[in-house]
């Protein structure tokens, strides 16, 4: 994760790490202003979005892990709503206009300070252009999915599961992170 090397505010005092008064966590600060820089987590919004059966699964064109395939998901931008932040990602990585059904996953990764939300879609619009991050994108029926090339672990077991519900037709929203490598679910 990115921290400055001089104060953002002073533009001088040497930052450290050390304990506010009052706080509970260390946090980057000016020893010279008493400026503090939080540090916080990256959000990736993405969708599970499934059309006639099948689930679009996009193939990343940048590290990490090129060639490998995943749900269309990435950094939310400053002044958007997570669910903003899903249907952006989508369009540009698959050219799929959708339409959020309800969120469906939380999943945080703390040792490199990110959360994943990932909603349950439908395609609304399917262009065939997709953006500059996508080698190729496909809608793959479950037996087709390439489950060994899928880039993270946790995506293929919330893409596991949502298939499964799929069929009974019962959803659930889930929880989970990968210090205990399992997501629960929640009522």
């Amino acid at each position: 994760m990115f921290s400055p090397s001089f104060c953002p505010k002073c533009g001088g005092g040497d930052l450290g790490y050390q304990l506010p008064p009052g706080d509970t966590h260390e946090r980057l600060m000016c020893r010279g202003c008493d400026y503090i820089h939080y540090v916080n987590p990256k959000i990736i919004a993405g969708c599970i979005i499934e059309q006639d059966g099948k689930y679009l699964l996009c193939q990343r064109a940048i590290p990490p892990r090129p060639g490998t395939w995943t749900l269309p998901a990435g950094f939310m931008e400053g002044g958007e709503t997570t669910e903003q932040a899903a249907l952006r990602e989508v369009w540009e990585e698959s050219g799929v206009r959708a339409e959020i059904l309800s969120p469906y996953s939380i999943f945080s990764v703390p040792k490199i300070s990110e959360v994943y939300i990932i909603f349950r879609a439908i395609a609304l619009e399917i262009t065939g252009q997709y953006g500059p991050e996508t080698l190729d994108y496909q809608f793959f029926a479950p037996e087709d999915i390439p489950w060994d090339s899928i880039y993270y672990p946790a995506i293929r077991q919330i893409l596991e599961r949502y298939i499964e519900e799929r069929q009974a037709e019962v959803y659930g929203i889930y929880i989970g992170n990968d210090d205990t490598g399992k997501i629960h679910f929640i009522r």
